[in-house]
């Protein structure tokens, strides 16, 4: 499959279904990809192929290329809406990733006041307290919840450390609703197994979990670029604006990407 890696600390901006003009801030390794997920339609490809031996890379580091990136878009009069945590993998893995939104807070009050810090993570650090403090402090926190089933989780998120989803869900809700769950839909067979995170067995102890953790936000979007494993196939426009209709019942506010 035709998946990619970000060659550099600081890439974009990019159009993002989510997140507007964003531009990305890569907190892994340039050559090859650290996560603690091996998700099954992961546009970075699979752990194993993208394996690195590569430091994590340090915060003054990207933070210097953050800042050279952010100084020529201001000389092209570009602003983005959002520079977005994020890169080859899981960024709260980065040692230095509480000291780079630091850094990233204060280059955006300098070149970009308007445009907000914003993190993509599978919350299996949420509950870290120096990572917790630290997504304390971005505009927008957005966290991983595809499931609440340990099967389905197992199958297609594919954790590679221990994982107690009830554990994230209480790491998710001690935000106190700075949170944004974002969860993909999808279905498909993969190594004979058909896989549908769209049917009402899955998706409603998934709505009961959101009833517990009281997001400011729900974003649920499906398959948009090549997958790490081939034989996955979009939910449909139709099937996710249901989902969509019933957690706006809830009182959460849903954000579909399509």
């Amino acid at each position: 499959m035709s998946t990619f890696l970000n060659r550099t600390h600081v890439y974009g901006p990019v159009h993002s279904r989510r997140l507007g003009l964003s531009l990305g801030v890569n907190m892994n390794p340039l050559d090859g990809k650290h996560c603690t997920f091996d998700c099954i339609y992961c546009e970075l490809g699979t752990n194993e192929l993208r394996h690195t031996a590569t430091p994590f890379p340090k915060a003054e580091e990207i933070a210097r290329a953050l800042e050279e990136r952010l100084a020529e878009l201001a000389c092209d009069g570009t602003v983005p809406d959002a520079i977005t945590l994020a890169g080859n993998g899981e960024p709260t893995e980065n040692p230095e990733f509480p000291e780079m939104v630091e850094r990233a807070r204060a280059l955006r009050d300098r070149f970009c006041p308007k445009a907000k810090i914003a993190v993509l993570s599978n919350a299996t650090f949420a509950a870290v307290p120096k990572v917790h403090e630290a997504l304390e402090q971005v505009d927008m926190n957005i966290l991983k919840l595809d499931s609440v089933d340990p099967e389905f989780i197992r199958l297609v998120d594919r954790p590679h450390i221990p994982y107690d989803v009830e554990a994230v869900i209480d790491a998710i809700a001690s935000f106190k609703g700075h949170a944004i769950v974002q969860t993909i839909f999808l279905t498909g067979d993969v190594d004979g197994v058909h896989i549908d995170d769209t049917v009402p067995e899955l998706v409603d102890p998934w709505l009961d979990a959101l009833a517990r953790i009281k997001p400011e936000e729900a974003m649920i979007y499906t398959i948009a670029r090549e997958t790490a494993l081939p034989g996955l196939q979009k939910a449909a426009p139709e099937v996710l604006d249901a989902i969509a209709a019933k957690v706006e019942k809830l009182g959460i506010p849903c954000e579909v990407a399509y």
